[in-house]
């Protein structure tokens, strides 16, 4: 069953595009991998999936319905990013109270093993927590509240590498255990793919790419060798990224459906196949130019 359906959704901000023409169908119980550069958009289209933001323009369903200023919506999905309020006048241990009164599924003894594992003092005030242990905070409402849509928007800033890992573990085990729809958005794929079913990729607003991340892993292979061979024989539109390794010797990332006739020349011709992997790929893809960063010297 579908989750979110998001038509030709647009929003813009004055004269710039956050969201263009995105079009993307979300199916329910699936970890799903928003990837995209700082800017993309992955922010906005999450606020909009939340009820947090008004399209521009276009359609977007999240249970069927609108989701601005949708009460059925506010019970049933939480959002968690470094951004999230509370009352000043609450401490951890008080906004845990009031988190169990709003989420019908809200699991009071997972909330308790984080805070405990994790080390949050539960009489501290949130707006006192360090950067990093009030994202690991918000990850255990994210966590505990077990919503059937829960959005985690780039939920590990400023946590060290060891607590990035436990919560990418605790999510995973308690996702197995509890199935819901949880969406990752990140512009790093690397630290989140041993957990992902499905990987959406955004770019300048606009859905590139959604695939399960099986099928990803497989979408393109990397060729090393000699540049004339290379290029005598795969498509310039099949190159997905390219970088010269010296002046006869290139490698490039193509599209992986390459003919058994090109790869067995490729092969005889002494160019080197490999895969390509995930995080590299989800870069490649969002580069603006095929070369990335050498582009900006071949002048030079």
């Amino acid at each position: 069953m579908s989750i979110v359906s998001c038509q030709h959704l647009d929003k813009k901000y004055k004269k710039q595009y956050a969201l263009k023409d995105l079009t993307i169908e979300l199916e329910e119980n699936r970890i799903i991998g928003l990837i995209g550069r700082n800017g993309a958009g992955k922010t906005t289209l999450l606020k909009t999936l939340a009820g947090q933001i008004v399209p521009t323009g276009g359609e977007v369903k999240v249970f069927g319905e609108n989701p601005f200023n949708n009460l059925k919506l506010s019970a049933n999905t939480i959002y968690v990013d470094d951004q999230m309020q509370f009352s000043l006048e609450m401490r951890i241990h008080e906004i845990l109270v009031a988190a169990e009164m709003f989420y019908e599924n809200w699991n009071r003894e997972l909330a308790d093993r984080l805070i405990y594992y994790f080390g949050v003092d539960r009489y501290d005030f949130h707006d006192q927590l360090s950067k990093g242990m009030a994202s690991t905070f918000n990850a255990i409402l994210g966590l505990a509240s077990r919503c059937p849509l829960t959005i985690f928007d780039e939920p590990t800033t400023g946590m060290d590498y060891s607590v990035r890992q436990d919560f990418y573990r605790a999510l995973l085990k308690d996702y197995i255990a509890h199935p819901r729809t949880i969406i990752v958005s990140s512009h790093l794929l690397n630290e989140l793919e041993s957990i992902l079913e499905e990987i959406v990729l955004i770019k300048n607003g606009k859905c590139i790419l959604h695939e399960s991340i099986e099928d990803f892993k497989e979408y393109a292979i990397g060729l090393s060798g000699d540049k004339n061979v290379i290029q005598s024989i795969v498509d310039h539109d099949v190159i997905i990224h390219e970088k010269e390794l010296s002046e006869s010797q290139v490698y490039i990332a193509v599209d992986n459906h390459l003919s058994e006739k090109d790869i067995t020349g490729l092969k005889q011709q002494g160019v080197q196949m490999t895969s390509v992997e995930a995080a590299d790929l989800s870069m490649f893809l969002t580069n603006d130019t095929r070369g990335g960063i050498d582009d900006v010297f071949k002048s030079s």
